[in-house]
């Protein structure tokens, strides 16, 4: 068989608007459970992350609104594609977590999925929802910086 291989740690997909939208204190990687449609969509590249967050349910973390498109070729309709999966964490982890969400009212975001040693694992964030004005201040600071380097590469090029 001619399968095509993926280096470990390339990336699924990633939530680049949780890193603007949340300022994060923790990042933890997990495993995550999956039926193998789900998988197979997760090959394609058929996954949003952008809706997704996470649950503490009973001393376990579930994902929800992570949206894995149904695999057109499995059998008997594959999967259900917003339903709750379940993240893999020690349960020391799991506790820390835990009351980290319960005592600050932080959120559990996933930030990235991806493949490590022919598995898939998920990068979640423990964190909180960035103001209005923390996001202005970025911007700001985002394109002041561009500025400089284009007057810096101006400047190279005039000498």
């Amino acid at each position: 068989m001619n399968r095509e291989k993926k280096k470990a740690g390339s990336v699924i997909a990633s939530n680049r608007r949780a890193r603007f939208d949340y300022v994060f204190d923790e990042e933890y990687e997990a495993g995550i459970v999956l039926t193998g449609s789900e998988v197979k969509s997760l090959r394609a590249g058929q996954v949003q992350l952008r809706e997704a967050y996470g649950l503490v349910r009973r001393g376990e973390v579930w994902l929800l609104g992570m949206h894995i498109a149904p695999y057109e070729m499995a059998r008997h309709g594959g999967h259900e594609a917003k339903r709750e999966r379940k993240l893999l964490l020690h349960s020391r982890e799991i506790g820390r977590i835990n009351s980290r969400v319960q005592e600050r009212g932080l959120t559990i975001v996933p930030v990235k999925m991806y493949w490590k040693n022919g598995r898939v694992k998920v990068l979640i964030g423990i964190g909180r929802g960035s103001r209005r004005y923390d996001k202005r201040q970025k911007l700001k600071a985002r394109e002041m910086e561009r500025e400089a380097r284009r007057a810096m590469s101006d400047r190279r090029r005039s000498t």
